[in-house]
């Protein structure tokens, strides 16, 4: 399938999903977010003298509130990928100290714990980037900034209409014209890493299914 036939429709299915009221929710979200990520460096110990945000998290605050449903944007990804990352940098800053090296090891090598661990979070490259340059420092507010912004998210989105952390939508009850098996099937053979859950999946295909069958 050329590329252009795939992606037009999933734009113009985002655009529906969010829409102009959906684009001002997650605005307005992502904003509480950061500030509640500020808010809650005030609980690192009173001498602390380094800076209040870790960048990073300003990424994750998209995802969360803007993209709640994302596999990614969930507690464990935004979190333990977060600082898993950073700690596989600074684990390869101590090894390789020449930032030329570490930095792309550091990168790859944070890929692999996250996959493993099943925490994956696009941002938590950037952690690793940082952690491969040496700042140790960041670990612990880049903690306190996740906690802050998770909170924001579980009072945001569950506030606006949508449940965070995500869990699908029950599919609908009746028989479906396929199984969970070719479902799986086909997954696999597309072996491609999709922003959506293999349950969210099954139930939007059974929704359309039985909204054309419904018409019939």
């Amino acid at each position: 399938m050329p590329y252009r036939l795939l992606v037009h429709p999933l734009a113009r299915a985002a655009s529906r999903a969010t829409g102009r009221l959906g684009y001002l929710r997650g605005a307005l979200g992502g904003a509480l977010g950061i500030a509640l990520a500020l808010l809650a460096a005030r609980l690192l110990p009173p001498g602390w003298q380094g800076a209040l945000l870790v960048a990073p998290v300003g990424a994750s605050a998209v995802l969360v509130l803007a993209l709640p449903a994302s596999p990614l944007a969930q507690p464990w990804p935004v979190l333990g990928g977060s600082l898993l990352a950073m700690l596989v940098g600074l684990l390869v800053h101590g090894l390789v100290p020449a930032p030329a090296l570490a930095a792309p090891l550091a990168l790859g090598l944070a890929l692999v714990a996250m996959s493993l661990a099943r925490c994956l979070h696009p941002p938590g490259g950037a952690c690793a980037l940082i952690g491969a340059l040496g700042h140790p420092a960041m670990l612990p507010l880049l903690a306190v900034n996740l906690a802050g912004l998770l909170v924001a998210g579980w009072l945001w989105n569950n506030a606006t209409g949508h449940r965070y952390p995500h869990r699908a939508a029950p599919a609908p009850v009746g028989p479906a014209r396929y199984s969970p098996a070719d479902l799986d099937a086909v997954l696999e053979e597309w072996d491609e890493v999709l922003d959506v859950s293999r349950e969210d999946l099954d139930a939007l295909f059974r929704a359309v299914e039985a909204r054309v069958l419904g018409r019939g």
